[in-house]
């Protein structure tokens, strides 16, 4: 398989957006395209023969062979599975094996599935997930979609799927336990915290159109631009809604990240250029000990006068891109982040080609923000602490207010 897409992507967590949405915009932080993904045709045995070099194998392949030949010989399922599909199989194991719930090997079906959604075949409900503290986890549900009109929430932590356990489930099992047929239910058991007991969450499947920007200028003179998801015509959407800005003659501005679980880089990387002079590292690319990391910057033009008063809102759903372009506004001083924690996703996967029907996605480097703070490990902390209010609606939003007075004020 050939991914045609020449973009990085920001694909955390497989925090997996494709999960519920329908289109493939959100495979965030993940490296695909012709320049990046190394066509493999052939599957190459190496548990069986010498290296190609002098070295000596590292690794004993004798316990692999005696538990192939025991199961062959004693199990009373072995017939059920093809020698192939112990080799996909092996390949899932080994993958796993690093400990890393996003590097994952795709046998032929899940592979099937996987390119499914990316030209988006599949119904969904319009949440992402992810893994926090090894436990499945919504990162946030998109405005509007079933996932949020049936009260799905950021944080809320995933205890069955149906009538599945969770329990070590990989993220990739859970999407496509979750996904299904337009029109179908699937019901999900959540365990909020905070409260007491778990709880049953019926969600239809739907189509998914993703929302990307509203825009309102209030009375008191702040404008906000409600940004929910950097898809691939983020740049140019965001963009109009800075026109807006300008043209409103306000000077006061609120970008609402919440429950935005990011997408592409490149519009991350386009969209903080408006913020920051030329030259201004953005994000960090880090490839792990030994390896010269990349670094992103702005090549502007910058936008605004430092006479901008900016505030960022972020919560717990606020992840990948999204705390990309909230790091670099924070550690270059150019506004203050308001809210909650962000959710900490940072990571670039790389798909591969194995076989013309299998893959592999693996974990290449962790996004930094500019003085280096890994994202993955530590989600960015807001200048401003404010929860979600008791009694907040449509009509009251404690956070947003918030925004808006430390803007009123400064």
């Amino acid at each position: 398989m050939k991914v045609h897409f020449s973009k990085k992507l920001q694909y955390s967590s497989f925090v997996l957006i494709s999960l519920l949405f329908v289109i493939g915009a959100f495979f965030a932080g993940m490296n695909v395209g012709e320049n990046k993904i190394p066509a493999i045709e052939k599957v190459t045995t190496v548990i069986n023969k010498e290296p190609a070099t002098e070295e000596k194998p590292i690794a004993n392949f004798d316990p692999f062979w005696k538990v192939w030949n025991t199961l062959n010989e004693k199990s009373i399922y072995a017939h059920k599975v093809t020698d192939q599909e112990k080799v996909w199989g092996a390949a899932e194991g080994l993958a796993s094996s690093l400990g890393d719930p996003y590097t994952v090997f795709f046998g032929p079906q899940q592979n099937k599935l996987f390119n499914d959604e990316i030209r988006g075949n599949f119904g969904g409900i319009g949440a992402e997930i992810g893994l926090k503290n090894k436990i499945l986890t919504v990162v946030a549900p998109l405005k509007g979609t079933p996932a949020d009109k049936a009260g799905l929430k950021s944080g809320d932590k995933l205890v069955k799927i149906g009538k599945v356990d969770t329990t070590d489930m990989t993220i990739d099992t859970a999407i496509s336990l979750i996904r299904g047929e337009k029109g179908t239910p699937v019901v999900l058991t959540i365990f909020r915290p905070g409260e007491k007991e778990t709880k049953e969450i019926s969600i239809i499947r739907d189509t998914i159109e993703i929302p990307t920007i509203d825009t309102e200028l209030r009375k008191d003179g702040v404008f906000i631009i409600h940004f929910y998801s950097f898809s691939e015509n983020s740049a140019m959407l965001f963009k109009g809604a800075l026109q807006k800005f300008q043209e409103s003659k306000a000077d006061k501005l609120i970008i609402d990240l919440r429950s935005n679980p990011g997408g592409y880089l490149d519009q991350a990387i386009q969209i903080a250029s408006w913020f920051l002079d030329q030259g201004l590292p953005i994000v960090r690319e880090n490839f792990g000990e030994s390896k010269k990391e990349q670094v992103y910057r702005s090549y502007g033009p910058r936008l605004f006068t430092n006479d901008l008063k900016l505030a960022v809102l972020m919560d717990g759903g606020s992840a990948s891109a999204s705390e990309i372009l909230a790091g670099a506004i924070q550690e270059h001083h150019i506004g203050k982040l308001v809210g909650e924690k962000s959710f900490g996703k940072g990571s670039v996967q790389e798909l591969i080609k194995i076989t013309d029907d299998t893959s592999l996605k693996v974990t290449i480097a962790k996004w930094l923000t500019p003085n280096g703070i890994s994202i993955s490990e530590q989600g960015l902390t807001p200048d401003v602490k404010v929860s979600v209010g008791k009694n907040d609606n449509k009509e009251h939003d404690t956070q947003l207010e918030a925004a808006a007075t430390l803007l009123i004020t400064q």
